[in-house]
């Protein structure tokens, strides 16, 4: 696989992937772009136009926010989510933008933010405009991106916005040739046979052409400490996030309602655990907070409360923490790579149902299962996500989203606990789940594809 293990753990802000990481580095790359084209400052406007998805919840996602702060030269790893409001408010109040390079121009949020929810390109849902003019309205830069999930952006011709610069369906990943190349799950489950090699150590190997042993270890371990971080953050924090839903916060009280508590007193006490972190990540997530994208910030949750629970309960090792990312990883790279992992592409299963799927194969490699079993587990963890709408209440990653990150977590430990239950042996591949999880989503009508125009989005009034 040509893509790193650290692309689908990403450190990055809440609340989407897709509609808040993704047009984030866009606009952060046409700053870029625009600062060396333009030396001499003659940009006097830039107009964004939000479409399709990202049109649709944009507002409910702060793709905006995220698009300002991308041209100001920000980037979801090293923004500052507490001074985010202010910079906000400046630019509202002045009317004015700072962009990258120092260069300031007018801007009025109102008029040169477009949300075009009714243009849909063909390439993908989530597509955004960027157009750099002079004074005189000359255009100095214009560019379309695509954001197609997990962070990962795609950028069209310059000539021909539907033409794309790149052959395959995402990003073009260039680096040197891994020593164990594969293409899906079926060759990777017969590589790590054939070399002796569990999943994690064949990703290692791989991982190998970029980092040494060492840094990828500091790496893996730095992305826990960010998910522990966040977890900390999320059972400590109550009151209500942000929206106009204002759904309260709840797995602080969840937590300390089973502070003290012991397996002899409640045999479920594990499930109320992982129910708790999966909420508080989640949470996070939802109120624009630090998290890692794995492998979208919509299902951050999932990975984070099974690493808990696995530390909990089963295995508290750095070396197992960094073994199941390694694995998870794997399974991630695949959905990414041969399906999708974008909500306004393929619904929730490509989100909360890839993240299950990752955290099911990650678990089972930790309670000693072969290379079937955790190709088993994985595919579980899909098979049982398949049609999985995202249809987010007024644009908010909040309803469903915050609770279906808990339910996916127990469901993931469930998936590894059914496989490691088999000898490994199954009637449907992870391959042949994944190719069903993508044709079922380009079935999928568009309301319920993350433009909140079905489903609950359709179903609750707001108060």
């Amino acid at each position: 696989m040509p893509i790193s293990i650290f692309e689908m753990f990403r450190v990055g802000v809440g609340p989407s992937s897709s509609h808040t990481v993704g047009p984030m580095r866009a606009a952060r790359r046409f700053a870029h772009e625009l600062s060396q084209v333009d030396a001499q400052g003659r940009t006097a406007r830039i107009v964004l136009d939000l479409m399709g998805s990202l049109g649709a919840t944009g507002k409910g996602h702060v793709t905006d926010q995220a698009c300002l702060l991308g041209l100001m030269g920000y980037g979801p790893e090293q923004v500052d989510t507490s001074a985010v409001p202010c910079l906000m408010r400046r630019v509202r109040e002045t009317k004015r933008l700072m962009l990258e390079g120092g260069h300031e121009i007018a801007f009025d949020m109102d008029s040169d933010i477009v949300f075009s929810a009714q243009k849909v390109a063909a390439f993908h849902t989530n597509a955004m405009q960027l157009k750099a003019t002079d004074a005189e309205g000359g255009v100095i830069l214009e560019r379309r991106y695509y954001s197609v999930g997990g962070g990962f952006i795609v950028c069209a011709d310059e000539n021909d916005f539907e033409r794309i610069k790149v052959p395959k369906r995402y990003e073009a990943h260039e680096g040197p040739e891994v020593p164990f190349p594969y293409r899906n799950a079926s060759e990777l489950v017969e590589m790590t046979i054939k070399h002796n090699k569990t999943i994690a150590q064949l990703v290692r190997a791989n991982e190998r052409v970029h980092r040494t042993d060492e840094e990828i270890d500091a790496e893996l371990d730095r992305i826990w400490a960010v998910m522990q971080e966040c977890l900390d953050r999320g059972l400590t924090a109550d009151g209500v996030l942000p929206g106009p839903m204002r759904v309260k916060r709840r797995s602080k009280a969840l937590a300390a309602r089973l502070v003290g508590k012991t397996l002899e007193q409640d045999p479920m006490l594990a499930v109320d655990w992982v129910n708790a972190w999966g909420l508080a990540v989640a949470e996070e997530n939802a109120c624009g907070g630090r998290i890692v994208t794995c492998p979208t910030n919509g299902a951050a949750g999932v990975i984070p409360a099974v690493i808990k629970y696995m530390v909990s309960y089963i295995d508290g090792s750095a070396r197992a923490v960094r073994d199941f990312m390694l694995t998870a990883g794997a399974v991630g790279m695949l959905y990414k790579e041969n399906a999708s992992i974008s909500g306004a592409e393929v619904g929730c299963q490509g989100e909360v149902g890839v993240a299950c799927s990752m955290a099911a194969a990650g678990l089972a490699a930790i309670m000693g299962g072969s290379v079937c079993q955790v190709e088993n587990a994985a595919e579980i963890g899909m098979e049982h996500h398949l049609g999985l709408t995202c249809d987010p209440v007024a644009g908010q990653v909040q309803i469903p989203c915050i609770e279906r990150n808990a339910v996916a977590a127990v469901k993931a430990i469930n998936a590894a606990r059914m496989a490691l239950a088999g000898d490994g042996t199954h009637v449907v591949s992870l391959d042949q789940v994944m190719r069903t999880m993508f044709e079922t989503g380009r079935d999928m009508q568009s309301k319920y594809k993350e433009t909140s125009q079905g489903g609950l989005a359709l179903s609750i009034v707001e108060c």
